[in-house]
């Protein structure tokens, strides 16, 4: 029997994670899982065969700690998935940059290493827009993300100094279409295509994230999505063991908004399919790759 630890956090009270569906049929496959957190103590990586990232949901409050604890692990004997090039390389949304650079359709942004108050009217110039949002590059849940307009920008001032002293950030048009149909997101495991769930806000929010409320569809994605979430997918410079590949509508395609190759969820529970798709692509790049 091999062993899986599923690194995740100290508690998942506040989220909707679905990894628990994994534990049958991994262990129908020789697998038994057990949950870790990232924060833990004193574990011995060397007892298990893989770590397998998933919920670490709040690594973004200490990045370099949660690097070294990758570096712990990659150091053991176990094999780290997704492995630590990728996580490294993704943990800073300025990998967007990069795709863009290999002609994948991004949202427009603008990337800022320091905060200026006075800098944010020329924004909403650059963008032509009377809405934007401003988010850290090291981010994850929507944390410290704002939304904001031309009417209500002043009052966000004291939280925008705080929020983003010393910490480098992304600033792009809002974009109205994650209000008026949703922002898309497609699966991949080990490079093959699981599923694709549409994520549509509640009422007076932007947020997609589950646990603000938005409301989950699993949708049959256009051509047009596939080819260019494919597109994206094959930039990168390995194949990860997951990959969820976020795009919104924007004119005649679609924009990605993130690459999410650390912690996403991967919505097992929209797609009976895709439980069982997962554990059996684990198991053959287990046994391909590593000969586990």
């Amino acid at each position: 029997m091999k062993h899986c630890a599923i690194l995740t956090m100290d508690c998942l009270d506040d989220f909707e994670a679905y990894d628990h569906l994994l534990d049958q049929p991994l262990l129908a496959l020789g697998w038994k899982t057990q949950l870790v957190s990232w924060k833990q103590e004193q574990i011995n990586w060397n007892e298990f065969d893989v770590v397998l990232i998933r919920t670490p949901w709040d690594y973004q409050e200490d990045a370099p700690r949660f690097l070294q604890v990758l570096n712990d692990i990659e150091a053991s004997s176990a094999i780290l998935e997704n492995n630590i090039d990728i996580v490294r390389w993704n943990i800073n949304k300025k990998y967007l940059q990069e795709l863009q650079q290999k002609q994948v359709t991004i949202v427009p942004t603008i990337w800022q290493e320091t905060f200026n108050f006075n800098d944010v009217a020329s924004y909403f110039t650059k963008f032509c827009t009377d809405q934007i949002v401003i988010k850290p590059c090291v981010s994850a849940n929507a944390d410290n993300t704002f939304w904001l307009t031309k009417t209500n920008v002043a009052s966000h001032k004291e939280q925008l100094e705080i929020a983003f002293t010393n910490r480098d950030f992304m600033a792009q048009p809002f974009m109205q279409s994650v209000i008026e149909e949703g922002e898309f997101s497609c699966f991949y495991f080990d490079g093959k295509y699981s599923h694709c769930i549409l994520k549509t806000p509640k009422e007076n929010d932007f947020r997609v994230q589950e646990e603000f409320g938005s409301r989950l569809q699993l949708v049959e994605p256009e051509a047009k999505l596939i080819m260019q979430a494919e597109h994206a997918i094959a930039q990168l410079s390995t194949t990860p063991m997951y990959a969820r590949v976020d795009f919104v509508r924007h004119g005649n395609e679609f924009a990605m908004m993130e690459a999410e190759l650390i912690e996403p969820s991967l919505y097992f529970n929209m797609d009976e399919k895709s439980v069982p798709l997962f554990a059996k692509l684990f198991v053959e790049r287990m046994q391909r790759e590593h000969q586990l």
